[in-house]
């Protein structure tokens, strides 16, 4: 695990001659070795290929949490006050599994603090050590609400095969919960048809999966989908939001490791992911499959830095919504 905050990442352009609040994140982030506060941000990176490579993906995720950083870093704080950032665990060669459990602990022991915790992937195997740390948790406080484990994605990630990988997150999760008896809703928003197998689709109606294709997350349909997630966000306790970069379209977002030929627009996914986190049952979210190895311009870390400065901000700070 990597803890101390690089400055070599975290700088940006000092505005401070000029009048008013010029701060950027850069100026306001701190290492987690000074403690986290009840309510703060705090950043997880997940600097992890072993997944992809074991669902035989294009290699290039491990590099996304510091990609991401280095754009989050010029971003103006508005009413940031301070943003955590509690290093990466860095996944040794194949060992997943390990790495998957050091996420777990260390997003129990945010959430334990009070604190808001976002995790910046590597691959979506990031997915299944995420949920384990929301688990823990709610296991060491006596929670046993519902959880509503929403993935924004091109894919199902059910994938029956084991060892894990990129591909089995959530049937990862679907298995546990069998296993322990513990009630939670798998909703994923924006699957390909072309891009997910019969067999997927199966596994899918299996565990009582609800998922709506790419073809219907466009702008035309976002009050529709929005009263569908009212619906969902309602039945929920708690919410961890999941959002794979390739659900966006490739030209969006070309750095992910399976580019979407068509894909859901940004104005939707961030529209969902503000009335997840305004329901206030929002207690975990990460981004996957960023992949700066086959980025453009850094288009896609930015994209992926847009979508964690909205979940992070302090809720006056957020854009208002574009569609009602």
């Amino acid at each position: 695990m990597t803890a101390a905050l690089d400055p070599a990442i975290w700088r940006a352009r000092d505005d401070s001659h000029e009048r008013g609040d010029t701060r950027r994140l850069a100026h306001v982030a701190t290492a987690i070795e000074t403690g986290i506060q009840e309510d703060d941000p705090v950043l997880i990176g997940f600097a992890c290929d072993a997944g992809v490579a074991r669902n035989q993906g294009r290699l290039g995720a491990a590099q996304a949490p510091q990609s991401i950083r280095r754009m989050l870093a010029g971003l103006p704080a508005h009413d940031y006050k301070r943003l955590v950032d509690a290093g990466d665990v860095v996944c040794d060669g194949d060992q997943l599994e390990a790495a998957q459990d050091q996420l777990a602990a260390r997003i129990a022991q945010v959430l334990s603090a009070g604190a808001r915790p976002l995790v910046l992937g590597g691959g979506h195997e990031v997915a299944w050590g995420s949920f384990q740390g929301l688990r823990r948790w709610l296991d060491s406080i006596g929670d046993t609400q519902p959880v509503l484990v929403l993935n924004l994605d091109a894919h199902f990630d059910l994938r029956t095969g084991r060892p894990g990988s990129s591909g089995t997150p959530f049937d990862q999760i679907a298995e546990y919960c069998e296993a322990h008896g513990h009630a939670w809703q798998y909703a994923c928003y924006g699957v390909s048809r072309l891009g997910n197998t019969a067999a997927l689709y199966s596994r899918a109606a299996e565990i009582g999966a609800l998922w709506i294709e790419d073809h219907a997350m466009q702008e035309r349909h976002i009050a529709q989908r929005l009263a569908d997630l009212d619906a969902l966000l309602a039945r929920a306790g708690h919410v961890y939001l999941t959002i794979d970069i390739d659900v966006l379209p490739a030209a969006v977002a070309p750095g992910v490791s399976a580019p979407a030929a068509y894909g859901v627009p940004l104005t939707v996914i961030e529209e969902i992911a503000l009335k997840v986190k305004q329901s206030g049952k929002l207690r975990l979210a990460d981004l996957a499959e960023c992949n700066p190895d086959y980025d453009i311009d850094h288009r896609t870390s930015k994209v992926a830095a847009r979508l964690a400065w909205q979940l992070l901000a302090p809720s006056k700070t957020q854009a208002e919504p574009k569609f009602r």
